[in-house]
């Protein structure tokens, strides 16, 4: 596995494990987050700098909220040594308090330094994030949990999306060519 790769795969952990350690292993000390919220179902700061501040915002407030959380990068890793990495994500969790099952997609958007590739830039777009009753958190986890993780193929993603109305914004984004 490639560093890069590696990075985000750490990242990834971090998030979903709420294990704000391994964003050492994922972020440069210095690394700047930019946050470009495009829906108002969930809200993030629009700047962060420094890997102890973004690991305060993206594990442990997220995981304070969060839970069943399941990201994944739409597509292939990113090849060896690369500086710069985009891909679309897709995430899956539920709201702790309210049971509330939260679907969202968007773009990451990496920039690596070079020598240790981790990130020193990482831009997260949210497109969107579907709001959905907690009864429909057995569907959605059963269909999240059984794609390739944390690296998944569009097709799988489509192919076993649940039929629920509220879906149809991430499912139209995600099937979407363009980033």
């Amino acid at each position: 596995m490639n560093t890069a790769q590696r990075s985000i795969q750490h990242y990834i952990n971090a998030k979903d494990s709420n294990r704000p350690h391994l964003l050492a292993q994922a972020f440069t000390a210095e690394a700047v987050l930019d946050m470009i919220v495009r829906t108002g179902s969930i809200s993030f700061p629009g700047h962060v700098e420094g890997r102890e501040a973004i690991g305060e915002v993206l594990v442990r407030r997220f995981g304070q909220t969060f839970e069943n959380v399941y990201t994944f990068c739409l597509g292939a890793p990113p090849s060896a040594n690369t500086k710069a990495f985009q891909c679309k994500w897709l995430v899956a969790m539920s709201d702790k308090h309210s049971g509330e099952v939260r679907v969202g997609c968007g773009v990451y958007d990496w920039q690596f330094e070079p020598g240790s590739n981790r990130a020193e830039r990482l831009t997260i777009t949210i497109e969107h994030m579907a709001t959905l009753p907690a009864a429909d958190l057995a569907p959605v986890m059963t269909w999240v949990s059984a794609l390739d993780y944390p690296w998944c193929a569009v097709h799988a993603v489509m192919n076993n999306m649940p039929d629920i109305a509220g879906l149809q914004a991430v499912l139209q984004y995600v099937a979407a060519e363009t980033l």
